[in-house]
């Protein structure tokens, strides 16, 4: 066997195959993942202010629950996630001068698999609820980044250097 990288969601003929984690040891695991939302002057004037409210609620609040809910339900968006129960999850969103918001969803998991996905999904749907939630105000809204920043408790640790 080579010591290339490979794609662990490949079996031998190349088919889609869910990654058996049956062997591996229960550790505690957490990741951290950040995207960056450019609203725009306009838009940050209003939500520098406070929590800009809307329709659907307020923005902040509302986007920190939908990236929660959605980091639960990862194993149900991505395909071959294996379901986790997570330990905890928490979504952090925070104004950054001069135009943008940075959100960080943390995913906590004691388990035989990692939570990068959770958390890169929880600042995924919390990044596009910001978005949906202020599209009325403009559609020059962009999701500008989404990354991992760091994993621990697997095979190998993980931390993103800027």
């Amino acid at each position: 066997m080579s010591d290339s990288p490979k794609l662990t969601h490949l079996n031998d003929a190349g088919q889609p195959s869910m990654v058996d984690v049956g062997a591996k040891a229960v550790t505690r695991r957490v990741a951290r993942a950040r995207s960056r939302v450019i609203l725009g002057a306009e838009i940050l004037q209003l939500v520098q202010a406070g929590d800009l409210p809307t329709r659907k609620g307020p923005v902040f609040q509302t986007a920190i629950l939908a990236g929660v809910m959605a980091a639960k339900k990862t194993a149900d968006l991505i395909p071959l996630c294996h379901p986790i129960g997570l330990d905890d999850c928490q979504v952090r969103i925070e104004v950054a001068a001069p135009d943008s918001v940075i959100i960080e969803c943390t995913a906590t998991v004691t388990s035989k698999t990692g939570v990068e996905m959770e958390a890169l999904t929880g600042a995924s749907v919390a990044a596009l609820t910001v978005y949906d939630m202020c599209k009325a105000l403009s559609h020059d809204i962009v999701i500008a980044e989404t990354r991992l920043l760091d994993k621990t408790g697997g095979k190998q640790d993980f931390h993103h250097v800027d």
